[in-house]
């Protein structure tokens, strides 16, 4: 359970973007969505092998 501590006088506003950034951190919403529809470990795997060489060929042109 999220527990945002409120000081006094603080704006409500203020606490519930606290509260977002700590949900946020905690992920639930990525797993829950990752765990709608199986993906085999080949197709994550060749996927997370793009993403790398997607992300070597960015920093290649960077330099």
């Amino acid at each position: 359970m999220i527990v945002v501590p409120l000081k006094e006088g603080e704006n409500i506003e203020k606490a519930l973007k606290k509260f977002k950034r700590k949900f946020e951190k905690t992920g639930v919403v990525k797993e829950l969505r990752s765990r709608q529809a199986f993906i085999k470990p080949s197709v994550a795997k060749r996927k997370q092998n793009m993403r790398a060489v997607y992300v070597q060929q960015l920093q290649q042109i960077e330099e």
